[in-house]
């Protein structure tokens, strides 16, 4: 008897044929050794339109609505049959005495599975392999850690959760907006709330009426202190006629301050620093990503969490030396593992890092936003694993005609994990000062500024918000907007929607809803827009 693995995608696939070895390439599936390897195309089933449960639905009517289907149907997709056959027999074949869900270790990769699985009629047992990277000794791992198809069954329902109401918002949604106001007004559960944050951010900026204020700038030789702020500006030009005068320390407070290094990437956050850093969308990065994992490169893109496992703690010293080798830089010169191991803040995957195939591959043969991508994620290792930057805040306060005027400086003790930073960091040291010391005013300006409204969203900052949108209960699975596998595809959609557009101002890109994205969030009702 044979075993049967199917994965989600022909890579995968082929990654772990030749493990196992099913060496034999067949149409559509892999074969030998006791294994048969077969891949869907991403999801082969999907859910019906609505006009499959009764025709008349095929009009948009209001008093149809809503349309609340009781037994949800399926269809395979013309492109997809071909290959849903290929498996429905491998399922069916009296020789294969069991299936290995191999789809992608997560929500998406379940439904994908399971979807399959009922459409075939398939009844044979089932488990499940969990794999994190595509490297050989990961997927060895992972095939002796087998579990039973059943210990996935919550997170299947979960998925399944998630597809018919993604089915029934945007029909019902859709349907209503579109007739009651005579055009195509396309609602989501999640694109939706996710245009309304876009609108609502432009509307707080074409709402917003700066004010000015003003403070009074003493220049002190080696130093400048600044007086708070003032609402007008008679008040600074007050303060800096009154400057004449002697100039009194009157404060002096020295203080060792440190700053931790920053935990390991999820896919949010590559996505938002390859946005900042590099300009790349949401959607460029997890396909660099998804091309980089397959080249088993880096672990599992599709992760919200930023932690290793407790226990991969040994193998952290290797992983520092491999992200070292891939940035061109030294490792750090002590490694603090324990700062980025913590199985109990790891979900589905740990975090997002190189593999240790990567230290061999040659950088310069990757595609350009593959070898920067794997470089953001090598970088933060190192960062990841550093001791604390640490530094010497002092904060003086001086008197300087009845005015009180401040300065803070900085002294580095110890840069620590921000040597791995691209960002310049230079000390501000204050010359010594001591209490009742009266530096030498050699001149006094008026200083003007005004408050700033809210940016625009970019990329970054919108996946942010997504992120981190809601009052979502603390035993919930999940929060805020979509996932991270789902956020670049939720903006790509509002994109092609022409709900929103892409604006460059400064070298930033801007995302801003067009007139029709703006039209469409005025006449959501509260529940689709919060």
């Amino acid at each position: 008897m044979k075993t049967l693995i199917i994965t989600e995608k022909p890579s995968v696939a082929q990654a772990i044929a030749a493990v196992v070895g099913a060496m034999t390439r067949k149409d559509g599936y892999f074969e030998g050794n006791g294994y048969v390897v077969g891949w869907c195309l991403g999801h082969l089933a999907q859910l019906v339109s609505a006009e499959a449960y009764d025709p008349r639905l095929s009009r948009w009517r209001v008093a149809d609505l809503p349309i609340l289907p009781q037994d949800w149907r399926y269809r395979v997709p013309q492109d997809k049959r071909r290959q849903f056959g290929i498996l429905r027999g491998l399922m069916l074949r009296d020789d294969v005495s069991q299936v290995i869900n191999a789809c992608d270790a997560g929500r998406e990769g379940e439904l994908i599975f399971r979807n399959l699985y009922e459409l075939t009629g398939c009844t044979k047992p089932t488990l499940r392999l969990w794999l994190n990277s595509m490297e050989d000794s990961e997927i060895r791992r992972a095939l002796g850690d087998l579990r039973p198809g059943s210990d996935y069954d919550r997170l299947f329902a979960a998925a399944r959760c998630r597809e018919r109401a993604d089915w029934l918002v945007g029909i019902n949604a859709t349907r209503l907006l579109s007739v009651t106001y005579h055009r195509t007004l396309n609602t989501g559960r999640v694109v939706s709330p996710t245009l309304a944050l876009l609108t609502q951010r432009e509307a707080d900026i074409a709402g917003f009426v700066p004010e000015a204020f003003y403070t009074a700038l003493l220049h002190l030789g080696e130093f400048s202190a600044e007086s708070k702020r003032f609402s007008n500006r008679a008040e600074a030009e007050e303060a800096v006629v009154s400057a004449g005068g002697k100039c009194v320390v009157t404060a002096v407070s020295t203080k060792e301050k440190y700053e931790n290094a920053p935990v390991l990437y999820d896919l949010t956050m590559l996505q938002r620093e390859a946005n900042r850093v590099l300009g790349y969308t949401a959607q460029q990065t997890l396909d660099y990503l998804q091309s980089l994992y397959e080249k088993r490169l880096c672990t599992y893109p599709r992760t919200d969490s930023r932690y290793l496992t407790d226990g991969m703690e040994e193998g952290v010293k290797s992983l520092v030396l491999c992200a070292a080798g891939i940035c061109g830089l030294e490792p750090p010169f002590a490694v603090y593992a324990e700062q980025v191991c913590d199985s109990a803040k790891v979900s589905d995957h740990h975090a997002l890092v190189p593999t240790m195939s990567a230290a061999d591959c040659e950088l310069d043969a990757l595609p350009a936003g593959e070898r920067e991508l794997l470089r953001l994620m090598a970088a933060q290792v190192l960062r990841a694993v550093s001791a604390p930057h640490r530094w010497l805040e002092t904060s003086v306060e001086l008197v300087c005609g009845g005015f009180t005027y401040s300065v803070k400086g900085k002294t580095v003790l110890d840069p620590g994990w921000r040597v791995y930073d691209s960002a310049e960091r230079r000390d501000s040291s204050l010359p010594e000062l001591h209490e009742g010391d009266e530096p030498p005013v050699l001149s006094a300006e008026v200083k003007e500024g005004q408050t700033s409204p809210p940016a625009h969203f970019t990329e970054g900052t919108l996946l942010k918000a997504m992120e981190n949108a809601g009052e979502t209960p603390e035993e919930a699975e999940r929060k805020g907007l979509g996932t991270p596998a789902t956020r670049a595809g939720i903006i790509e959609k509002l994109v092609a929607a022409g709900f929103i557009e892409r604006k460059e101002a400064k070298k930033n890109v801007s995302l801003i809803p067009t007139q029709t994205g703006a039209a469409l969030t005025a006449v959501l009702p509260e529940q689709l827009a919060s």
